[in-house]
């Protein structure tokens, strides 16, 4: 870290695309999807999990933010290439996808002065219109889908039988956006979206926070007394375990995909002897009756969602933002202090800290001739903290972290939301 200088091969940024090809779903074999879009440049990267090269254009000049910020690409930079000069020691160093090393950016001092205004100053804030098409996990009346309702009011919501269909929807321009889940106050993180992060091109381009309000769904007329199970997703069933016993519902319980569709699945075989736990929208889809509401045994229960895109959004400083991250180290977990550190000494909080074992490599293998030999598990660590990669405390914090660690990757950089919460609120 001995230059200041800002890195012109990391100062660009991609922007928008402006069409959205109307398709049709093929089969996966025979889907070959093709965009076009006036962008100046194009860089060659190779995926670390793939080994094959890809092309990806680069947007069109924005001066402002050539000289502020760090590009957002999601691509991951392959080792293939330093593992045959280097000896198999591979610097796999990647910020945003791209093949190098970060310089420190200068810190500018707060003035009074007016500035000129710029191309950035004229783009759009970064909120999203509507009509947009969103995918999301489960079936309507799932909370992924009011999830969605509330980050893009008045969309065409896209649901979805699994998260990878979600992901490869907006992949392949079925859908414009993806809302999906990344964790829940009680039952913590949803590992499964998590590793799909790092395995898809996409970006995250925001966050939304909604309280869920769990209700016992029953068919019109059925009592307490006539249940012999109660099913929904696994989560739902923990996060009502207690109420269940406090209504004297000591019956088997049985987890289902969603929570929608566990009260789909009742009004569809017409089961008399089964209640679901979904939202109070699910009651009114399938026709069922709400037999007890407010059913978790927690009120705090909030499940924060992530918006996805194929593009990132140009960061800004007029509001609050977040960043996230994924880092790992060839050396372990030995480093993850000194990480942490380039964050705390920049005064940037951290909001979470997630780690996941490194499939590629899972497993660490360490010996000598005095303790014999040891294994141990690989991870890679998932890092969201408060600050704009348009400030430069993100930028040179990033540049540290690059030197501690072998792989390092922006997953995107969002406004935060800010909308106020109350426990007792219903959104469904």
């Amino acid at each position: 870290m001995n230059s200041i200088t800002p890195s012109k091969s990391i100062l660009k940024s991609l922007s928008y695309l402006d069409s959205t090809p109307k398709l049709s779903i093929p089969r996966k074999n025979h889907l070959h999807l093709h965009h076009q879009s006036n962008r100046s440049q194009i860089c060659t990267i190779k995926s670390i999990y793939k080994h094959e090269s890809r092309n990806f254009s680069v947007g069109s000049n924005r001066a402002d933010w050539q000289s502020s910020c760090a590009i957002l690409a999601s691509n991951v930079v392959s080792q293939q290439s330093a593992e045959k000069t280097d000896g198999g020691n591979a610097d796999i160093t990647s910020i945003n996808g791209v093949h190098q090393t970060l310089d420190l950016v200068p810190v500018q001092q707060e003035t009074n002065l007016p500035k000129p205004l710029s191309i950035t100053d004229l783009s759009p804030a970064p909120m999203h219109g509507s009509q947009l098409r969103v995918a999301y996990q489960g079936v309507p009346g799932a909370y992924s889908e009011a999830a969605a309702g509330k980050a893009y009011p008045n969309c065409e919501a896209i649901p979805c039988d699994q998260f990878e269909v979600a992901f490869q929807a907006v992949e392949l321009w079925i859908a414009d956006r993806a809302v999906l889940p990344v964790e829940n106050s009680l039952g913590g993180s949803i590992h499964r979206n998590y590793d799909l992060l790092l395995r898809h091109n996409l970006h995250i381009v925001g966050e939304v926070q909604l309280p869920v309000h769990h209700c016992l769904l029953v068919l019109p007329g059925v009592r307490k007394e006539y249940l012999n199970r109660v099913i929904s997703h696994p989560q739902a069933l923990s996060q009502c375990e207690l109420t269940l016993t406090k209504l004297g519902l000591s019956v088997a319980r049985e987890a289902v995909d969603d929570t929608a569709g566990a009260a789909e699945f009742i009004a569809t075989h017409n089961l008399r002897d089964t209640a679901a736990i979904a939202s109070a929208r699910a009651a009114e889809l399938y026709g069922l009756q709400i037999l007890a509401d407010g059913i978790q045994d927690d009120s705090s229960n909030v499940t924060r969602f992530v918006m996805l895109a194929r593009e990132p959004i140009i960061p800004r400083t007029d509001r609050p933002f977040k960043t996230s991250i994924v880092f790992a180290h060839d050396k372990g977990t030995s480093v993850l202090f000194k990480v942490l550190s380039a964050f705390a000494f920049r005064n940037i909080s951290l909001t979470k800290i997630e780690s996941r074992p490194y499939r590629n490599r899972p497993i660490r293998v360490v010996g000598d001739a005095s303790t014999g030999t040891a294994k141990h598990f690989e991870y890679m660590f998932y890092v969201d903290f408060e600050a704009s990669m348009a400030d430069p405390r993100a930028q040179n914090a990033l540049a540290e972290v690059q030197e501690f660690t072998s792989f390092l990757r922006v997953l995107g950089s969002y406004p935060m939301d800010m909308t106020p919460w109350s426990p007792s609120s219903r959104d469904m």
